[in-house]
């Protein structure tokens, strides 16, 4: 009998999705690059990738039904994950360039400009994980993840009063200033920086995640 767990790569024009395919493929994971709604839905996990403009993404996201599809998935806990962009676009807002965006409105927050004297934050980076990450199981607190971007979440704003429900796990990195590299929110996962490029390390996190799904 087949065990593998079924993961759709959201195809909707952003992100590099035969490197998000490959990476997912390597570590077992049976993988799907489609933006077809029943296999989306049907997908034990959905991992949604990003690049370039937030306001992009989101109106390419809008075209694909992307947000009706993360947004149904999520309501009956339904794991879902979001890379770079696609992690950005899970905030309230994103602010490139003076123009407001409205985001998926996940969480609360705006994306806005990295201050840092090298824009963009291009390259390997360490993060501060929490002790009880399932994310970052098993990873050494120097692993190193490749980032690519000039925009991030620097807050977070998202309190959760009910203490039958696990308070979001949030990873912090630094790059000129402090700013949101992942977050596990019950069935909503995401990291800044791209996992299916970032080695050992990224293949480690992909398992962690696809032994959750």
């Amino acid at each position: 009998m087949d065990t593998k767990k079924k993961v759709v790569v959201f195809d909707y024009g952003f992100g590099n999705v035969r490197s998000a395919e490959r990476a997912l493929a390597h570590v077992g994971a049976d993988v799907e690059i489609t933006r077809d709604f029943d296999a989306a839905m049907n997908a034990d996990g959905l991992l949604v990738p990003g690049v370039g403009a937030f306001s992009a993404c989101m109106e390419g996201l809008k075209k694909a039904r992307g947000e009706w599809v993360i947004g149904r998935r999520l309501a009956g806990g339904r794991p879902v994950m979001g890379i770079c962009v696609g992690m950005q676009i899970l905030f309230e807002r994103g602010i490139e360039h003076g123009v407001e965006t409205e985001g998926l409105d996940e969480w609360p927050g705006t994306v806005g400009p990295l201050k840092a004297d090298v824009v963009p934050h291009m390259g390997w980076n360490t993060v501060e994980a929490p002790e009880d990450s399932q994310l970052f199981a098993g990873l050494d607190a120097d692993a190193r993840y490749y980032f690519v971007h000039s925009y991030a979440a620097h807050d977070w704003d998202l309190e959760v009063t009910n203490p039958k429900i696990r308070a979001p796990r949030v990873t912090w990195a630094t790059h000129g200033e402090r700013f949101v590299a992942a977050v596990e929110n019950g069935a909503l996962w995401a990291t800044q920086f791209h996992p299916e490029k970032s080695g050992d390390a990224g293949a480690q996190l992909l398992t962690n995640w696809i032994e959750t799904l």
